[in-house]
């Protein structure tokens, strides 16, 4: 099986294993599991922060900073339509935070200061939401794992900060994104209120996320983290693997760039794709197919795994697992599911 369905897909390598089961561990909700506080405190450090708390999950990583960020009351939070949280949290900002969700248009997943400006509420009309909250994805997902412009997000976090509202950075593929524009993380998260970085995904661990903030946010993080039920105890089993990713799996995403790029060349030359090679910039290949459920059923029982993310896009996906041979047979693979 060519697994070209997401990231979230890898497993660990045997070399992560091995640190995972040599991990000193303890109670990490007593702080009492050095491994966790270790990472803890590098994450913080990489992203610019005081601070940072280990969790199961990205999602849960957005559930949190909603619930820090969102007051009672109605408050706005504003992101692109296609983010995660809106898309693939299961209404969780609505059910647990409480907030109003504001969707704006923009090309690639990202929207301008303009966009959002437009959508900013006048402060003191006590009939509309009060804007609150900025929600930035980077790189961005379902758009295809674009990298933001640094002038343009620079704009939009001058824009929030001007008009005191709270900033939230989702880096689920943060250190994508910091690979691929050679822009280091704590550049990409100055001016945010929060933020995150996933291991799951790219980094291959196999679990496993931290939110930063400041420590007055992430004492307070700790106590939803406990409402949600999210104590880990002996978590540096995980977070070993967590750790070791920082350390080695990094730098080899620019090998995932290249194979997304390899695989995007590869499929513009297929009759029946429409896709844009030239725009692919991390490991994120989008693809529109007269019907996508039907071709990623064919590869499917061909022995190649994509998803569909409606009844025209395919999204493909390179990480650890993937090697040239597997790209070059998923597009032999599109090729001959397309040709019939």
């Amino acid at each position: 099986m060519v697994n070209l369905y997401s990231d979230t897909q890898t497993r660990p390598t045997a070399a992560m294993r091995r640190a995972m089961a040599e991990a000193e561990v303890g109670d990490e909700q007593h702080f009492d599991d050095p491994t966790v506080t270790a990472l803890c405190a590098r994450v913080a450090e990489l992203l610019g922060f005081e601070a940072a708390v280990f969790l199961p999950s990205g999602t849960m990583c957005n559930e949190i900073a909603f619930r820090l960020h969102i007051r009672p009351g109605g408050d706005e939070a504003y992101l692109h339509r296609t983010s995660h949280p809106i898309v693939a949290e299961a209404g969780g900002p609505a059910a647990f935070a409480g907030a109003m969700m504001h969707p704006l248009e923009g090309e690639r997943g990202m929207f301008t200061a303009e966009a959002l400006q437009a959508a900013l509420r006048p402060v003191g009309d006590r009939y509309a939401p009060r804007s609150r909250l900025v929600s930035v994805e980077q790189s961005t997902n379902l758009a295809g794992g674009h990298v933001w412009p640094v002038d343009q997000l620079r704009a939009v976090v001058e824009l929030a900060a001007a008009s005191g509202l709270r900033l939230h950075l989702d880096g689920a593929r943060l250190m994508n994104a910091v690979v691929a524009s050679g822009v280091p993380a704590a550049e990409w998260t100055r001016g945010f209120d929060t933020a995150w970085l996933d291991f799951s995904k790219g980094l291959g661990a196999p679990m496993g996320a931290c939110l930063a903030g400041s420590r007055e946010l992430i004492d307070e993080a700790w106590r939803y983290k406990q409402m949600l039920g999210g104590a880990l105890r002996q978590a540096g089993i995980v977070a070993a693997g967590a750790l070791h990713a920082l350390d080695h799996h990094v730098e080899r995403l620019a090998d995932d760039h290249e194979l997304a790029r390899l695989l995007a060349r590869g499929l513009q030359d297929v009759p029946g794709v429409e896709i844009d090679a030239a725009a692919v910039e991390t490991n994120i290949v989008v693809l529109g197919v007269a019907d996508a459920p039907a071709l990623v059923a064919v590869l499917g029982a061909a022995g190649v795994r994509m998803g569909a993310l409606g009844p025209r896009t395919v999204r493909a996906v390179t990480h650890l697992d993937v090697d040239r041979a597997g790209v070059e047979a998923a597009v032999t693979a599109v090729r001959a599911a397309l040709a019939t």
